[in-house]
């Protein structure tokens, strides 16, 4: 399996989205001012640019994003909200909008280590697409670990999920919109830069 090992700060900043969005705290220590001067970026600059933030912000690698984009192109609606509703329909993005995961990779991490159950099942599928009604628990023995965090970096929960702070869970009452996506994106110039 590849891993992404890109430094967070560094890559937030170039494609311009700020590391609080990935559930990072802001910018720590005394950053220097780079001063660039570069000349305007050509319009496949802009669409890759975009295509990469998302990818980022996500933590999905390319084949993963390409296949999420066909998925969304052959579903009914305009494929760049579909393509965002499809990521933000997630389970890794819904344990960590739900709270119980400072970032997303920590929430594949505990996927991946068995920590979820939807519905009483175990799920070990990050990318599992969740649906309405269902309800996402996590298992006892990490609880208080995630209790640990969960105060000091408390989140607003978005209006599709119902979280239950005290038993570790959430329920899924609606999918989610291109509303709830808490980052700007541009999301016609990925479909531009694919549809090429």
């Amino acid at each position: 399996m590849a891993i992404d090992r890109t430094p967070v700060r560094k890559r937030a900043n170039w494609v311009g989205i700020n590391p609080i969005v990935l559930g990072y705290e802001g910018n720590k220590g005394k950053e220097k001012e780079v001063v660039r001067r570069r000349k305007k970026s050509s319009e496949y600059a802009l669409q890759l640019k975009e295509k990469q933030k998302v990818k980022f912000v996500y933590g999905l690698l390319e084949k993963q994003f390409v296949l999420t984009y066909k998925r969304a192109e052959r579903m009914s609606g305009m494929t760049g909200s579909t393509l965002l509703v499809l990521l933000e329909s997630r389970l890794d993005n819904a344990i960590f909008r739900m709270g119980f995961a400072k970032t997303r990779k920590m929430a594949r991490q505990m996927i991946n280590h068995g920590h979820v159950f939807i519905n009483e099942k175990r799920v070990d599928i990050p990318s599992y697409k969740i649906k309405i009604g269902e309800k996402i628990t996590l298992q006892k023995s990490i609880q208080n670990k995630v209790r640990e965090f969960m105060a000091p970096h408390s989140r607003s929960v978005p209006s599709w999920l119902r979280v239950d702070k005290d038993s570790f869970s959430g329920t899924i009452t609606s999918l989610p919109k291109r509303d709830d996506v808490d980052f700007d994106v541009v999301e016609s110039r990925i479909v531009e830069l694919y549809s090429k």
